[in-house]
């Protein structure tokens, strides 16, 4: 993997499923059980910092021309676990929604016409070739979607303050430190069985929704996943756009699990209670969005 500088890339967040090894069948098995024992192993902001290095050149590359060979890498219960880049899938997935953030005559400017239609065209011929193909890795930006705090419990919750740079600037790193880290992990059974308490708690309490919708979708594609894999929701870049305090008293997890609890008992006015906490943090991070 090429050097990347240090520079910090905002704003990203991650919902990450890392397999076993045993869910890769060879030759692939043996690539990520080699580079598991890597010494050099990279970062999301390394992955972040390259997939924005495609937009520079003029006209942009906003999808790889190959795959990526990277992965993350954790040891669980001593069980290498990988949860590979997919770069390029997610590139040309992140290219059909770009649609819906950005008004036509935007989006031309950032990616023309042909390059949108390119990258389409090849996405297509590719899926004809991998139909079953499914990232590892969700993104979103400015947020970490609701449905994904139902995967994780609040005793999951890690936080590490790090330490800031002196001038406490976004978007510079700390020569002296680390970045803050806030992140939950937890076993795939548990993530999927959160899942389907949920959709029962907000089936029965209301109508279809943006909420049930979401749980839907990120349900599904859980199933697609081994059985003995791990969950992760990281706060990722995120992290360098909230004040230390902000994240520190973060529990978006128990306020939504408080809330569906509050729903399977029919305790409404609690519910809405923890679901106005809930808006009201995120709209603190979409202000700082619009203010940039």
């Amino acid at each position: 993997m090429p050097k990347v500088s240090s520079v910090i890339v905002p704003y990203a967040t991650y919902l990450r499923v890392y397999e076993p090894l045993t869910a890769f069948p060879e030759p692939e098995r043996s690539h990520w059980a080699r580079y598991a024992r890597r010494l050099d192993l990279p970062s999301y902001q390394d992955e972040l910092r390259l997939a924005l290095a495609g937009v520079v050149p003029t006209p942009p590359v906003p999808v790889p021309v190959r795959e990526s060979e990277d992965a993350f890498v954790l040891e669980v219960d001593g069980v290498v676990c990988v949860c590979p880049w997919r770069t390029r899938l997610r590139g040309w997935q992140a290219l059909g929604e770009l649609a819906e953030e950005f008004p036509l005559p935007v989006l031309d400017v950032l990616l023309p016409p042909f390059v949108r239609r390119q990258a389409a065209e090849d996405y297509e011929r590719w899926m004809t070739a991998h139909p079953d193909a499914r990232p590892w890795i969700r993104t979103a930006t400015w947020q970490v979607p609701i449905n994904w705090f139902v995967l994780v419990s609040d005793e999951e919750r890690e936080y590490d303050e790090g330490s800031r740079s002196s001038s406490g600037s976004v978007g510079s790193a700390s020569s002296t430190g680390e970045a803050p880290v806030l992140r939950y992990r937890t076993p795939m059974v548990e993530a999927r069985r959160r899942v389907a308490r949920g959709l029962r708690a907000l089936k029965t309490a209301m109508d279809e929704g943006p909420l049930i919708d979401g749980l839907v979708d990120v349900g599904r594609w859980l199933e697609e996943f081994h059985p003995r894999s791990l969950v992760e929701l990281d706060y990722g870049g995120l992290v360098h756009a909230l004040p230390a305090g902000v994240l520190e008293g973060d529990h978006s997890a128990a306020d939504v699990a408080e809330g569906i609890a509050a729903l399977r008992r029919g305790d409404g006015v609690t519910a809405g209670e923890a679901y106005g906490r809930l808006v009201e943090r995120w709209r603190s991070v979409r202000d700082l969005r619009s203010a940039n």
